[in-house]
């Protein structure tokens, strides 16, 4: 039988929001050595999490787990006002790992909300990253997540509503959401900018790319992770059967009968290396690289943890 050919979507694995925030919990495991706290999993990875646990990562569902005066680390899907001001309250010594675009969403919720609109979320009911922004003014924003959502809405004031959306949606589902809005609420506002982040965008292309030539399409992913279950959805839109695995552990011999290309991706917040441990199970004879763009962005580290 002949072994597959790959097509290795690129852009894939981590992005710089992720390379950033592990990085932040990697240094200050050097600089301070453990424990390090971390309220929630620092980037929805089963593996990174295990990794820096085994170094000496705390991680803490809520800061009631966390000492009195401890280093916490804010994972990179953000907090709420109320979370900030309970780690002052408890002079709690916190570095923020917030990925640099969710801040953005923050800043943009605080800004719609204090020019007397009431702001529409569209994001995933329980996701950390909804919650943090929610919680920004619980009283003024309202979470949607489908196109019927947005028809059983009310608002006060149909004339002064804007909407923001989560950083890990599926771009195609999101743009029927928006529409949806316009219609009913004409004067609505948005973002000057995307609130979707490029590496979300740039991974879903590129498994629209691979997913239209090959057989099955595998995801490297956490079960919890949004924008890794958004490419396995999106590759399954575009009728290429797709499944999600945290590993190659996961790949299940089924899948692979009658199989000759196989289109393979990681999401955001996926270690590169499990790709690879990936293409070499597969035993692949011809691996081709399908770029859709190449990234550039990177972040600066908070000062506390910057190299001295």
């Amino acid at each position: 039988m002949a072994l597959p050919v790959v097509l290795l979507a690129s852009p894939r694995s981590f992005c710089a929001g992720v390379e950033r925030a592990v990085e932040i919990v990697e240094h200050l495991l050097e600089q301070r050595g453990g424990p390090i706290h971390v309220r929630k999993q620092i980037v929805h990875n089963t593996h990174v999490v295990a990794g820096l646990e085994a170094r000496g990562a705390v991680f803490v569902d809520e800061l009631d787990e966390v000492p009195d005066g401890a280093t916490v680390v804010f994972s990179a899907h953000g907090v709420s006002p109320a979370v900030r001001a309970e780690a002052a309250r408890r002079d709690l010594a916190v570095v923020d790992a917030t990925c640099p675009l969710v801040t953005k969403v923050h800043a943009e919720a605080r800004r719609f909300v204090a020019r007397g609109d009431t702001v529409v979320l569209i994001g995933h009911a329980g996701h950390e990253e909804v919650e943090g922004t929610l919680g920004e003014a619980p009283d003024r924003i309202v979470l949607v997540a489908t196109v019927e959502d947005v028809a059983r809405l009310e608002v006060a004031d149909p004339a002064r509503v804007s909407y923001l959306t989560q950083t890990t949606l599926a771009v195609d589902e999101t743009t029927e959401v928006v529409a949806a809005l316009k219609a009913k609420f004409p004067a609505l506002r948005g973002p000057a900018s995307d609130d979707i982040c490029y590496a979300t965008t740039n991974r879903q292309e590129a498994v629209r790319d691979v997913a239209r030539d090959a057989d099955l399409v595998l995801v490297v992913g956490s079960a919890n992770s949004s924008n890794s279950v958004r490419l396995v959805e999106l590759a399954r839109r575009q009728g290429t059967p797709a499944h999600l695995i945290d590993d190659v552990s996961e790949i299940r011999p089924e899948w692979l009968d009658g199989v000759r290309v196989i289109g393979l991706s990681a999401g955001a917040s996926a270690p590169p290396e499990l790709v690879d441990e990936v293409i070499e199970e597969l035993g692949a004879w011809d691996v081709q690289v399908r770029e859709t763009t190449r990234e550039t962005i990177t972040f600066t580290l908070p000062s506390a943890v910057r190299p001295r």
